[in-house]
């Protein structure tokens, strides 16, 4: 058994909160299309300059009429102007849409990127569902920023300032009654649309966590089945998704009050200013023309506003889903090192007093896994590691791979120091099996081009050979381009276990790790994988982690251990002999 911790078992990947976000962290994603959105800026100012000039011809035909003139070009202008901006209006929607798609794509790739090469210990405190979610929905929330109103706004804001600057010189008493109301509608939107970015935050972490569940049912849906456990998985799911509608309908609550605010300004403004406009054309303060033109630009002046208010609600709702894009870009990456690996000696791999524990949760010590380990194994050798679950076997192999760092102590490839070495040199020297081997959804194809992109038809056919897998060729019409299913389920437990050697195994490495390789194999079947073992092991180093001392015993050396410590080290028999905890073994394995 591993020493391997269920991520989704610590406490710490729920209560984890992360940094806000402001529209200056948004600004990255962002510069890959700086010129389109340059461009939808340009598109948006044209946009506000044509509507500010249909107000300003309709004040002129009001008064053609009055004094008897002809309208006809200034109405000639209107239309021109209104079908140009609406044409204009068109292609910027369809600009930032595009570009808001981009955005998403920019996003997703750099999240994709990061996750990959997060050092393992983020794994262990997160949950892949939650992860997943954070590349789908809440990377795809970022669109709003763009299609709902940030470059818009631009040119909202330019059609804004221009109709308060016109406004200003056909009648400042108006004007100022006007914005008197705009004030305190901004004000207390301003307040709402903060509350509705923490509430989205909030939302998008219990979606999160959905998928999580989600993730978590489906992975062991046939676990689920055989214990009768439907009802409950549906209602863990449910609870999840229940809190998740709860934060919706809060944000949906918090949006709602947005509306109505933006409605009565407008309505406010618009009585304001026919009342009192009125009033000042009785009183010949001002003509008829230029009330309907203040009307107008009044139009013109709430209309961005309350598209800013929309905005400003996806934008903040946006931004909180940002700041869980962000919780995980802010990461340090595994550190790839730099150094390439030194003339190779006798001594393939040494572990030197190698001491290491995995992060503690809050408040607790620090539980040691090792303790003071040293071996040394030399090059060609076939090297086993033996000892009771939980005796911290699987952690020295993630030790080896550098998925972890060692607390104290140093780890030797070829006598030097493997944190001299970057990580694809070090990787590159080693091939790993897991104890649960992973099998890729795809084809056979594509499982085993993960160990070597360039291999060849004859190579692929040939490294099944060698495992025993020649049969799951002969299964399907499709041969290497056979379906394996999501896990591997259509392939038995050994197939996959097999399968995963092999992708190993072509890669060719001078070191290899076999973490417990034949656990899920019958017996004529791990005759042969023994067989096939012997023969790859040849010019190479092999170190295998086993349970059953029968596929061990012929081993030039092997390793006992115990609770984190090294209790023994030598042959089969020299162990039998020298160290009862394997002799213990080996009697209840009847090897003695």
């Amino acid at each position: 058994m591993s020493d391997y911790r269920d991520p989704s078992e610590n406490p710490r990947s729920r209560e984890y909160k992360g940094p806000r976000a402001s529209l200056k962290d948004l600004f990255p994603y962002l510069a890959e299309h700086k010129k389109a959105l340059v461009f939808a800026v340009i598109l948006s100012i044209i946009t506000s300059v044509l509507a500010l000039g249909q107000p300003l011809l309709m004040g002129q035909v009001i008064s053609a009429v009055e004094d008897g003139a002809d309208f006809t070009g200034l109405a000639i202008g209107i239309v021109v102007l209104l079908v140009s901006a609406a044409l204009i209006n068109g292609f910027q929607y369809y600009l930032l849409y595009r570009t808001g798609e981009g955005v998403v794509l920019t996003t997703r790739r750099k999240l994709v990127a990061k996750l990959l090469r997060l050092p393992i210990k983020e794994y262990d405190r997160r949950r892949i569902g939650d992860l997943v979610s954070r590349v789908g929905a809440d990377s795809t929330l970022l669109k709003a920023v763009l299609t709902q109103g940030l470059v818009d706004a631009v040119g909202g804001l330019l059609q804004f300032f221009g109709a308060i600057i016109v406004m200003a010189f056909i009648d400042p008493v108006l004007l100022g009654s006007t914005l008197l109301v705009v004030f305190i509608a901004v004000t207390a939107i301003a307040v709402t649309g903060r509350q509705i970015r923490s509430a989205t935050t909030k939302s998008q972490q219990k979606v999160g966590a959905m998928s999580a569940a989600v993730e978590r049912a489906l992975g062991a849906i046939r676990t689920i089945r055989a214990s009768r456990a439907e009802e409950r998985e549906t209602g863990a799911i449910e609870k999840d998704a229940t809190a998740a509608f709860d934060q919706g309908v809060k944000i949906a609550k918090l949006s709602a009050i947005v509306a109505p605010i933006a409605q009565v300004a407008f309505n406010a403004a618009f009585i304001i200013v026919l009342g009192l406009g009125g009033l000042r054309v009785a009183t010949g303060e001002t003509t008829i023309a230029n009330l309907v033109t203040f009307v107008i630009l009044l139009f013109f002046m709430i209309g961005p506003l309350i598209g800013a208010f929309g905005a400003y609600t996806s934008v903040m709702g946006a931004l909180g889903a940002l700041a869980r894009i962000q919780e995980i870009m802010v990461l340090d990456e595994e550190n790839p090192g730099r150094g390439e690996p030194q003339p190779k000696n006798q001594t393939a791999l040494e572990f030197e007093g190698v001491e290491f524990g995995y992060e503690p949760e809050p408040g607790e010590e620090l539980k040691p896994i090792l303790n003071g380990v040293s071996f040394a194994i030399e090059r060609g050798s076939r090297v086993a590691i033996v000892g009771p679950s939980g005796a911290g076997k699987s952690t020295i192999f993630s030790l080896i791979e550098r998925f972890y760092e060692p607390t104290s102590g140093q780890i030797k490839l070829d006598g030097q120091p493997v944190s001299e070495i970057s990580l694809t040199s070090l990787r590159g020297q080693i091939g790993y099996v897991e104890q649960d081997a992973p099998v890729l959804a795809g084809s056979i194809r594509e499982n085993l081009l993960l160990g070597r992109s360039s291999a060849t038809q004859e190579q692929l056919v040939e490294v099944l050979a060698m495992v025993n897998l020649s049969d799951v060729l002969n299964r399907d019409a499709k041969g290497l381009d056979a379906e394996v299913g999501e896990n591997g389920i259509m392939l038995s437990g050994g197939e996959r276990q097999r399968l995963a050697i092999a992708r190993a195994l072509l890669a060719a490495p001078p070191i290899l790790l076999l973490d417990e390789s034949t656990s899920a194999l019958d017996g004529p079947n791990e005759q042969r994988m023994r067989e096939a073992i012997d023969a790859v092991a040849k010019n190479r180093t092999l170190i295998v982690i086993a349970h059953r001392l029968s596929t061990v015993v012929d081993s030039d050396q092997i390793i006992v251990l115990e609770s984190g410590h090294v209790v023994g080290s030598g042959t089969h028999s020299e162990l039998i002999r020298s160290t009862p905890l394997y002799a213990e073994l080996a009697k209840h394995q009847l090897l003695v």
